[in-house]
């Protein structure tokens, strides 16, 4: 009798357990529908590529290589006992039951034994991490939310053992220390306390861990957890091609209410699964080069806010709960909106106020923070993309609003009347090259070249940047490249005014520069700008470029290899080189600069705490290099003073940007004198014989 009470139990708690769990689940769905359909490319090796790299590989959490290890565990030690869960509820009903695998049972006995005592070192190391370390990125969001999981998880560790523990006990067998070692120490600890009390506890325990399986399940899509159900999704349908590329906005389009997004249900589906996905883990916020200078912006704020506002509107729309069970989230705001009597009632749904995305939930100021350096995105577990929803909200503001700081504002009027951002006379592109009219030449004064040289709006007015622009110059003519320029027909590559928002100006830019390069027959190019060498190769061959595209660093690790470039002269200097953004997190480009400046006499190379993938942004990028900084420290003062600290002589860099923010940097610490600051060509041209 007691059985078939206890399985009528077990079934309407487990009924009631997976009827929560999908209501739950289905109402993320339908939040996430309410998004605009993304553009599908199948692409399926490169997608089941990411789920096995990222997914079951655990690729980025590595970065963090103690928490890495801890996940790792978990991940697949949650797993493993889901198998033995199996086994573990048959023996409620059939006392003793095993699997029947005969003799290689006491093989899966010792798998589960193991691997539930790894998890439950990994629940104690992540307690720890949390709560004894403290670690900073964990500290950043703290809620009771987090501890829920540690409780469950523990509790459904050690509920296992005990089961397993008081089973041996109940049926009268021996404790089995070499395949069920952990339950036999509990077996031996409680083997006095006779068979009924043995049951009794038996069952106690099964009940526990019945009852902790089936709660943490009806508990993770509606916690911080929801990225175990997500995580893969996301990373499947995630965009696929160049990392950072942006949408294309389609202006022909004659029923778009808006350019950008206002609306939290303008995003793609694909960016709204971001928002559940993630992980709360602070690997974003923690590298965040705008938080952690004291700017208000935090990359996983951002995705959490957008992911509350999401659910808040989603159950105003759908009418649907979004937490259960409904009496435990009595108080939550998004219930009461779902349960005020809608019913599926769309002009009551559209009466209810919400906030706006833009100005109450996600500020303005955040928005502009910025840098769009992808240090947040480099580091993500589970690759979520913030900039690109940055940038389809700033767009949203400077294209439907007319919205945008001032100094923006400027650039655009600037690159508008006379295409550069200091309003500069457009006939003076050209003025950089005097002096040197014999080696550098337009593509109307030598119809035969090889590769076209975009100086960019830098290379040309900027005094400090046209240095660079010489050197490199002069060692395309060392090695015997045929290049040419397009001196005064040049024009602003765009892409600064397109990770301002604006992204009207962009596509007019490129659509020109696109025809000039057609013009002249442009095949390939080469950049002294990793702004302009990203939206080129990544961006411009969406709208018709047909081009081969390198950087500077590039050209020259090649020369060199070829040996048209030798350095011969020694270059007695220490050299920390600082990794530019948008060639290196968004091109994966650290090789070639690093080689250039190994294969230079004399020269020492310095690695700064922060490099490669890792490096903090210079705080240019996003076109903050033209927009001030009024809040907390300067990057670019951050970003100085990790170069500082491994005592160079020289920094250097690979962008014009980054060069002239550095140079800031030893200006305002006084070390100008001591710590210069070079271009790699400028460096390489010191070790060649002219």
């Amino acid at each position: 009798m007691l059985i078939y009470l206890n399985l009528a139990a077990v079934l309407a708690v487990t009924g009631y357990a997976f009827y929560l769990f999908f209501q739950i689940v289905y109402s993320r769905y339908l939040f996430v529908k309410l998004g605009k359909k993304p553009e599908f490319e199948l692409n399926l090796k490169e997608r089941l590529n990411s789920v096995l790299v990222n997914g079951f590989g655990q690729r980025k959490l590595f970065k963090d290589k103690k928490s890495g290890l801890m996940h790792f565990i978990l991940f697949y030690g949650f797993f493993i006992i889901q198998i033995g869960l199996i086994e573990i509820i048959i023996k409620g009903f059939i006392i003793g039951y095993e699997f029947p695998l005969g003799t290689i049972h006491k093989y899966f006995s010792l798998m589960q034994e193991w691997t539930t005592f790894l998890m439950l070192c990994g629940i104690l190391y992540a307690l720890y991490r949390r709560y004894g370390e403290k670690l900073k990125r964990l500290q950043l969001r703290r809620d009771v939310k987090a501890a829920v999981v540690y409780i469950a998880l523990t509790t459904l560790t050690l509920s296992i053992l005990f089961t397993l523990g008081f089973e041996t006990v109940m049926l009268g067998h021996d404790p089995n220390f070499v395949y069920a070692p952990f339950s036999g120490v509990i077996a031996t600890v409680f083997s006095g306390i006779g068979k009924t009390t043995a049951t009794v506890f038996f069952f106690i325990f099964w009940w526990l861990h019945l009852l902790t399986v089936l709660s943490f399940m009806v508990f993770v899509p509606q916690s911080k957890q929801a990225h175990e159900l997500f995580a893969l999704f996301n990373l499947f349908f995630k965009k696929v091609g160049p990392v950072g590329k942006l949408r294309k906005v389609d202006f022909e389009d004659e029923e778009a209410e808006e350019f950008g997004v206002g609306k939290i249900e303008n995003f793609t589906q694909q960016q709204l699964i971001d928002l559940y996905a993630c992980a709360e883990c602070g690997r974003c916020t923690n590298m965040c080069p705008a938080s952690g200078t004291g700017k208000m912006l935090s990359p996983m704020e951002l995705i959490l806010k957008m992911r509350n506002h999401l659910t808040e509107k989603g159950a105003s729309i759908t009418s649907r709960t979004p937490w259960m069970p409904v009496f435990a989230f009595k108080d939550a705001r998004a219930n009461q909106l779902a349960l005020q009597g809608m019913g599926g009632n769309s002009e009551v749904a559209a009466a209810v106020e919400m906030p706006n995305l833009i100005g109450d939930v996600i500020t303005e100021d955040e928005l502009w923070a910025c840098t769009t350096c992808r240090n947040c995105e480099d580091q993500c577990p589970v690759m979520n993309e913030h900039v690109d929803k940055i940038i389809d909200m700033r767009r949203y503001l400077v294209m439907t609003q007319g919205e945008m700081p001032a100094e923006a504002s400027r650039y655009f009027h600037n690159i508008e009347r006379q295409g550069n951002p200091w309003g500069s006379n457009r006939n003076e592109r050209i003025k950089w090259r005097e002096g040197m009219e014999d080696i550098i030449k337009t593509v109307e004064e030598t119809p035969e070249f090889d590769v076209l040289f975009w100086v960019g709006s830098m290379g040309s007015f900027d005094m400090r940047s046209q240095k660079i622009a010489r050197s490199f110059a002069r060692l395309m003519d060392k090695a015997g490249v045929r290049f040419a320029i397009l001196g005064n027909e040049e024009k602003n590559s765009g892409d600064t005014a397109r990770r301002l928002g604006n992204e009207y100006l962009f596509q007019e830019l490129c659509t020109e520069n696109i025809e000039i390069f057609k013009t002249y027959g442009v095949r390939k190019i080469v950049t002294i700008d990793p702004h302009a060498f990203n939206t080129f190769k990544n961006e411009y061959p969406e709208f018709g470029l047909e081009a081969e595209v390198v950087h500077h660093t590039q050209l020259l690790a090649n020369l060199l290899k070829e040996g048209k470039l030798k350095p011969t002269k020694r270059v007695e200097e220490k050299v920390a080189y600082h990794d530019s953004c948008y060639i290196g997190r968004y091109n994966d480009i650290y090789g070639s600069p690093r080689d250039i400046l190994r294969a230079i006499p004399g020269m020492e190379l310095l690695e700064m705490e922060r490099n490669r993938a890792n490096a903090l942004c210079c705080g240019a990028g996003g076109g903050r290099m033209w927009m001030e900084e009024r809040e907390g420290t300067r990057v670019n003062i951050a970003r100085t003073e990790m170069a500082l600290q491994v005592n160079p002589t020289v920094i250097g860099s690979n962008c014009p940007y980054c060069l002239t923010m550095l140079s800031d940097g030893t200006k305002a610490k006084e070390v100008e004198e001591q710590v210069r600051t070079l271009d790699i060509a400028e460096i390489i041209e010191k070790s060649i014989e002219f």
